[in-house]
This record gives C-alpha cells, sequence and structure tokens, in this order.
C-alpha cells in the first residue's frame, strides 16, 4: 500500500498527533504523518514530531497571507492529506479549494451540536445526555461538513468539563484513525 503524504494541524498538546502518528506506523494504515504545522510556538505537541523525526513548521496565522506559506510547505512535502487535530485556527479558503475533500478535523462534541469552542462547558449548562466527538470533512463553514464518524458516551451528574474533556479525548483517540481507515477504504 503507498500511504498518502498527510499533514497534521496543531495548536496544543497534540495527543491526537500523537495517536495519529502511532497508528502511522502500522504498515495497513494509510497514511504517513510527513509534516506538522502549529500556529502556536510553544505548542507542546511539537515535541512528538521531534521525537519522531517528523518535520515541522510554525506559521503565524496573525500575519496576512500565512495560507500561502502553507501551502508553500503543504508542496514541498508533497502533502496529499490534512488532519486537523486541535488546531485553533479557522481554515483559510484558499486551503480548502485546494484540499477539497482532503482536510478532516476532529471535533470534541456531536455536531452539529456545540459547534465552535467552549463545548464543555455549554454541554453542561445545557444538561445534555450525551457527549462525544465527530470527525468531519472541512469546508468553508465552522464545523459544518460532512460527518464521517462519530462516537458517544452518557453523561452523568458527576461529571465536570475536565471530566468530559477526558473521556472525550478516549473516544477521539479511537474516532480519528476508524474515520482515516473509513476515507481510504472508500477511495
Amino acid at each position: 500500500m503507498v500511504k498518502k503524504n498527510t499533514c497534521v494541524f496543531i495548536s496544543g498538546q497534540g495527543t491526537n498527533l500523537r495517536n495519529l502518528i502511532f497508528h502511522s506506523r502500522d504498515n495497513s494504515f494509510p497514511v504517513k504523518i510527513s509534516l506538522v504545522i502549529t500556529n502556536k510556538k510553544e505548542a507542546h505537541g511539537i515535541n512528538f514530531a521531534k521525537k519522531f523525526k517528523i518535520p515541522y513548521v510554525f506559521i503565524d496565522t496573525t500575519f496576512n497571507n500565512y495560507d500561502n506559506k502553507i501551502l508553500l510547505y503543504l508542496k514541498k512535502y508533497k502533502i496529499s492529506f490534512i488532519c486537523l487535530a486541535g488546531f485553533m485556527k479557522v481554515i483559510s479558503k484558499n486551503i480548502i479549494n485546494k484540499y477539497q475533500g482532503k482536510i478532516i478535523n476532529i471535533h470534541p462534541s456531536l455536531l452539529p451540536k456545540f459547534k465552535g469552542l467552549n463545548t464543555f462547558s455549554r454541554m453542561l449548562k445545557n444538561k445534555e445526555k450525551k457527549a462525544g466527538c465527530t470527525v468531519h470533512f472541512v469546508n468553508a463553514k465552522l464545523d459544518s461538513g460532512n460527518v464521517i464518524i462519530k462516537k458517544n458516551f452518557n453523561i452523568n451528574n458527576r461529571d465536570t468539563e475536565i471530566t468530559l474533556k477526558n473521556k472525550t479525548q478516549k473516544l477521539e483517540y479511537r474516532a480519528f484513525p476508524e474515520a482515516i481507515i473509513r476515507i481510504f477504504r472508500n477511495i
């Protein structure tokens, strides 16, 4: 199997990046993590790129035309697939157009509920019964692309933002690789 050169975009801890790197080391997994892009110099996830000798780059997304710089790196590393794993910046239409149908995101809610930020506090405030995660294709509207996979669990009355985050991340570690396998099985 020829693995797809994949770039993972991160902004924080990089635990989903670490999980994808782990899966990508399996010969039957369809992607190879070939580049990591972050918009935060202090993103802890960069350490996983360093540990596994994966090229990484910091892109300052506060500058105009930052997306052109991203596109240059994607071209340089022959990237054909993009995973957004806690990337806290809306992807530009320029990048979305160039990678139409080849960008996926993992979101910590059962979309279409709780798009955007602060999902766990909003779930608790709304007295939701279920929480979980969604892997979806990225389009021009925030957290609105076609759903690939959802995983959920029941919220109990002892759950807090921290417990919801921890339970959701455990589901994300299963959902993200399953979604990638599902995508490439269907191509």
